[in-house]
């Protein structure tokens, strides 16, 4: 066993990886930048080691910087968690060159899989069906003109270097074409150090749908079912679920013998997601890519399977065989995962950096938080805003919803804005439970809630207007009441007045007739 790893990452998935190397008995090293000093990683980790400013290009970015510090605390093997390296093969390539273990597959898989093009190549070549578009990077935009122009409208760009929704952009038009190139060219560059982007054709309304793989050092395959992905926010995945609503053995067997074929083709070891588009009508799939490294997601796997995929990623780096066979595999229940973003849902999810002033997080029953922050701290601006993941598991995917529901009304955060309250008016929508859900669900969504809104405004104007043609109608009855009242009141007195005039005539002459009889 290793006795020391080096986590070349930040927040909750270094979290994550710390307490996975303290069930192991193995001491954690953190690395951060200036904005990280007092992170709940760096506080957690036996050793911490400044890497450099806050920009990650100047220091999580610095393969340099990462690997001196390996070296200066002694660690054996290097852990990259998700983002940040963690798919690139030059680092990789980095870490064995400075004869140290890196924890994920060779860098010759990663290039292969880790570029999407590429990774479009192996799986045609492997059999598995892909998305039509490219498989490699475009040039120009004159060459995204005339693909796009070949497949038809509405098209994707996306990054060849990374995922994550970064660097990719739908393109319904022609007319949008040349701004969403040079977009996507610019957060490509930004997000992974590589501008290229390639073209696919854009597939309307499907579900995003991943298999979990695992490969050990001795040619062992297995899967471990699919992640139900489709609800985004710019193409960046913020529910997932396993198993998927759709809940097909025969799907999810058909599917995960593709996933292990195009494993297979570049002999990849280490823990990778292979994704897919899946259409909701034919139960069609297409392969869409492979994220070389563990996923953001990966808790929901791990409730329903009983598996830990950061100690199974540990042993298979040792060069021990995979502890369980495919036939060992199984999955009870249902989890729901939520990503809990320093984001404004009401603000087109803008990021909401600041000091978390309040912090009260949800637990109970089957309730998992995988957290990267406490009271207190910061939400940088130079990172992605994402402050935890939670998650919650049930023995049925409705039972998942209302422990996970429960879960989202104990999470408080006070000091800046979440997406907590959008999670909340998501798990209680009916579309969502009901499992009707696809990569377009968030704008949907949206349009419902405002069309929702709109309704009971004209609900609220309509009862408004009748309750001023009651109100008015009233004051007339009582104008009319009061009139009357008036009315009946003058002509008592005047019949009165009269009656008591006759009353003295009829004295007076009474008295006269006695005087004068």
């Amino acid at each position: 066993m290793f006795r020391k790893i080096l986590i070349a990452n930040r927040g909750e998935i270094a979290v994550r990886i710390i307490r996975a190397c303290r069930d192991l008995d193995i001491s954690p090293v953190a690395v951060y930048s200036e904005a990280d000093t007092d992170s709940l990683h760096v506080r957690l980790a036996d050793e911490a080691y400044l890497i450099g400013p806050a920009p990650s290009i100047e220091s999580y970015l610095r393969i340099e910087k990462i690997i001196n510090a390996a070296r200066a605390c002694g660690a054996e093997a290097i852990h990259p968690g998700y983002g940040f390296l963690a798919e690139n093969a030059d680092f990789a390539q980095a870490v064995l060159d400075a004869r140290l273990t890196f924890i994920g597959p060779s860098p010759e898989a990663m290039r292969l899989m880790g570029a999407k093009t590429s990774a479009r190549r192996v799986a045609t070549e492997a059999g598995v069906t892909v998305v039509p578009g490219t498989t490699e990077p475009l040039e120009s935009l004159d060459e995204a003109r005339r693909v796009a122009a070949q497949i038809g409208y509405p098209v994707m760009l996306k990054a060849s270097a990374g995922g994550g929704g970064k660097g990719m952009r739908f393109v319904a038009t022609e007319e949008e074409l040349p701004s969403a190139f040079d977009t996507a060219q610019s957060e490509a560059a930004a997000a992974f150090g590589n501008p290229e982007v390639y073209l696919e054709k854009a597939v309307e309304r499907p579900r995003h749908i991943e298999i979990q793989i695992f490969a050990d050092q001795h040619g062992n395959f297995v899967h471990l079912g699919e992640r139900e992905c489709s609800i985004q926010r710019r193409h960046q995945k913020v529910i997932e679920e396993c198993p998927s609503p759709i809940n097909d053995a025969a799907l999810r067997a058909s599917m995960g013998e593709a996933a292990i074929k195009a494993a297979r083709a570049v002999n990849y070891v280490g823990a990778g997601t292979v994704e897919f588009l899946v259409s909701d009508r034919t139960r069609e799939f297409f392969f869409l890519e492979m994220n070389t490294r563990l996923q953001v997601e990966h808790p929901v796997t791990e409730l329903v399977t009983g598996f830990d995929l950061v100690r199974e990623q540990i042993s298979v780096a040792l060069g021990e065989p995979l502890s369980f066979r495919q036939e060992d595999v199984s999955w009870h229940g249902h989890a729901i995962e939520c990503r809990v973003y320093a984001e404004d849902p009401d603000s087109n999810f803008l990021p909401s950096p600041g000091r978390i002033m309040h912090l009260r997080s949800p637990s109970g029953p089957c309730v998992r938080d995988d957290s990267g922050v406490e009271a207190g701290a910061e939400v940088s601006i130079y990172y992605d805003p994402m402050i935890s993941k939670l998650a919650a598991w049930g023995r049925t995917r409705n039972e998942a919803i209302d422990r996970l529901s429960r879960a989202l009304d104990e999470y408080m955060v006070g000091g800046i804005k979440t997406t907590l309250p959008f999670f909340r008016e998501i798990v209680r929508d009916a579309e969502f439970t009901n499992g009707n859900l696809d990569t377009g669900f968030i704008s949907r969504f949206f349009e419902r809630r405002a069309e929702a809104a709109l309704r009971m405004k004209s609900e609220e104007t309509d009862e408004a207007e009748t309750t001023r043609r009651d109100m008015a109608a009233i004051a007339a009855a009582l104008d009319y009441m009061q009139a009357q009242k008036q009315n009946s009141t003058g002509n008592q007195t005047h019949a009165q007045e009269e009656q008591q005039s006759n009353w003295r005539l009829t004295g007076r002459a009474a008295l006269h007739r006695r005087i004068y009889e």
